[in-house]
């Protein structure tokens, strides 16, 4: 089966990351993950990342710096995380897809909430990767 690539944000606004509770499917609903989602076919990472948080959050953003690192996800998906800023004039994130609450978690709060499993070893990374302090975290 070929590897497909989900794309998670890493969605900054003043220092703050920007963290989404699932509301679907039942098994991941309540755990909160960076938002993003899947390529689609012929689409570029950075693409899809501009796409799908248009379509989840309703926001427009521009893409920075790839965070090293690759996450396994249910076969056949592997996860890959992308800075992001939202643009002068964008709209507030708002939950429209897949997701029931957004939070803004500065370093010291962002192990205050449940983190998908395979999204702890992600955030910690985006964490060390911008040096900023809390990349140790919770298991």
């Amino acid at each position: 089966m070929t590897e497909r690539i989900v794309v998670g944000a890493a969605l900054f606004d003043g220092g703050r990351l920007l963290a989404a509770r699932r509301s679907a499917p039942a098994g991941l609903a309540g755990r909160w993950e960076l938002p993003g989602g899947k390529v689609e076919e012929g689409e570029t990472p950075e693409a899809a990342l501009v796409r799908e948080l248009r379509e989840e959050l309703g926001v427009d953003v521009r893409t920075g710096d790839r965070v090293p690192g690759r996450w396994p996800l249910r076969s056949p998906y592997v996860l890959e995380v992308w800075t992001a800023h939202l643009l002068p004039g964008s709209a507030a994130p708002e939950p429209l897809q897949d997701h029931d609450e957004l939070r803004w978690l500065t370093s010291a709060e962002i192990w205050d909430v449940p983190w998908l499993d395979q999204d702890v070893p992600a955030v910690r990374r985006v964490l060390a990767h911008l040096g900023t302090p809390g990349e140790s975290g919770a298991a």
